[in-house]
Order: structure tokens, then C-alpha cells, then sequence
């Protein structure tokens, strides 16, 4: 059963058939974020030809995950990402539903990291216990959180299952220190595995707690950070031929609709004057999802 079919009417009232805020993970290569995002969500973000050679994620992902929460267990034993309670298989409430946004940790990469960056309202640090703190792009994420103000963070402390009770309190001494006078220095730290789904439930309780809703103004004029474009005309097509483009990203005020008059920002460069200048369109779709 797909979380849409499980929205209570207060949800849809409010948000509609989408998430209502916006997570990003971050974090050295190779820690674990795509992983984790799977198992919250299901959906493996690294979907591209390149990045499924490689093993890493090379462009900016996104999938949606609904947590629940069961009425009759104690936190966090009832949290969960499915409907039943995992502890009692009884029947849980949503609590809402997040997207989550899966930036790149190569270094050559930080570009499409700091683009995702933009977008979310908060993060997930994932750092693996079997490595050294901080690892390079460990420290580069956080620097990136730090500039972007970013302050509701979640220490994810990845694939404590592959080391010993005593190295991985040595790990997280070691966190402690890294966070240190920074945005992070009073967030959480959940040790989990990702692979195993070990901790799960209390890391979403550290989410639903560390990481709130933000507030969408729909009144005021709408803006739509774009992270992503497709070009959906056919190669040489005449000008006369062509069907237009697809963006994504996330609206952080007002709405949209079918038929309204767009501008996007910065636009397309004048060879003549070196300047860029907007692009004026026509919405003729819309869609929502990952």
C-alpha cells in the first residue's frame, strides 16, 4: 500500500498528496546515505547508469517516506515507516510525510551537494562508525550546513553493527568532538545500521522531534528553486516542433497552477551585451513526487 492511500483528511486539508518538509543527507562517501534512505523509504536514489557502475551518488535524489506512529507502545518502539506498528502490529497514525533529498559526498561533486543544500529545511549527518572522524567530505558537509543555516540536524551514526561496543563509543566520542561549536554541537546522535534497519525507529523519533515543519506562505508570490531539468524535445527538432522542458525542485512560497506566466531565473546568456536574461514561459503541466 502506497502512503497516499493512508493520508487521514486532516493531512490532504493541509498538505495535500505531497510531503510537508524537506531532509537532506549528508556526508563522507560511501557512509551510508543512500542506503538509509532506502530503508526509510524504499527507493534506491542512485537510479543513474553512472552512478550504479560506480557505487556512488553523482546527482542530487529524492524519495518520500510517511512515518507513523503507534498510540499504544512506548517512543521509540512505536515509530515506524508503515502503517501496522512493527512492535504490536496494530494499526498507527501518520505523523507526516518527508522527502528526503540525497546529496552527492564525493568531493568532485560538492556542486550538486550544495544545490540540494538549498532546498531542504533540514539534514541527516550520516557518519560511519568503522572510519576515522571527520572523514573529508564529513567536514565539507557540515561546513556546507554551517553556510547554508542550516540548524535542525540529525547525527547519524551508520554501520555501528560492524564494529565493537567499545569502538563504537569511541566513534561517537569522537562525533562529539567534531560537532563541536558548530550548528550540530546539540544534535542528536542516533547509532543505527541502515542495512540491518537496527535503531530505525528511534531515528525517526529523532527526526519528528529535532526537525520541524516549516511554515509555506501561499499568498505571496510563488518561488521554485529549480535543482533539475529535462529536455524533452526531440534531437534537431525546428523551433515550430518544440514541446518545451521539465524542472524540478521545491516551492518555498505561494502556488502554482496550469496556465500561469513564469519567469526563470537567470535565464539564458546574451552573447551580445554578456548578460543573462530570463526566460518567460507558459506552465502547460504539473506533477508532484520523487
Amino acid at each position: 500500500m502506497h502512503w497516499k492511500e493512508t493520508l487521514p483528511d486532516w493531512y490532504v486539508k493541509e498538505y495535500g498528496y505531497q510531503p510537508c518538509v524537506n531532509i537532506g543527507t549528508a556526508g563522507h562517501v560511501d557512509h551510508g546515505k543512500t542506503t538509509l534512505i532506502q530503508t526509510l523509504t524504499g527507493v534506491w536514489t542512485s537510479a543513474h547508469s553512472e552512478e550504479l557502475k560506480r557505487g556512488i551518488t553523482i546527482r542530487v535524489g529524492y524519495a518520500d517516506a510517511a512515518f507513523y506512529k503507534c498510540k499504544n507502545c512506548e517512543t521509540p518502539l512505536g515509530y515506524s515507516v508503515t502503517p501496522k506498528c512493527n512492535n504490536c502490529g496494530k494499526e498507527s497514525e501518520l505523523t507526516r510525510v518527508v522527502s528526503f533529498v540525497d546529496s552527492p559526498g564525493h568531493e568532485s561533486l560538492m556542486a550538486n551537494m550544495l544545490s540540494g543544500s538549498a532546498l531542504i529545511d533540514g539534514a541527516m549527518l550520516v557518519i560511519a562508525a568503522n572510519e576515522k572522524v571527520p572523514q573529508p567530505q564529513t567536514k565539507e558537509h557540515l561546513l556546507a550546513l554551517q553556510t547554508l543555516g542550516i540548524k535542525q540536524i540529525v547525527l547519524v551514526q551508520n554501520k555501528v553493527d560492524l564494529v565493537s561496543y567499545e569502538d563504537a563509543m569511541t566513534n561517537y566520542s569522537d562525533i562529539v568532538k567534531f560537532v563541536k561549536g558548530t550548528n550540530a554541537a546539540k544534535a542528536p546522535i542516533i547509532p543505527i545500521s541502515a542495512h540491518s534497519k537496527l535503531n530505525v525507529d528511534a531515528l525517526i523519533e529523532a527526526i519528528e522531534s529535532s526537525v520541524t515543519t516549516p511554515k509555506r506562505d501561499e499568498s505571496k508570490s510563488t518561488i521554485l528553486h529549480v535543482l533539475r531539468s529535462f529536455d524533452v524535445n526531440k534531437p534537431g527538432a525546428k523551433v515550430k516542433d518544440m514541446k518545451g522542458g521539465v524542472i524540478g525542485g521545491s516551492i518555498t512560497q505561494g502556488t502554482f497552477k496550469v496556465g500561469d506566466e513564469i519567469e526563470i531565473k537567470p535565464g539564458l546568456p546574451n552573447e551580445k551585451t554578456g548578460k543573462y536574461e530570463p526566460i518567460n514561459t507558459e506552465i502547460a503541466s504539473l506533477g508532484t513526487g520523487a
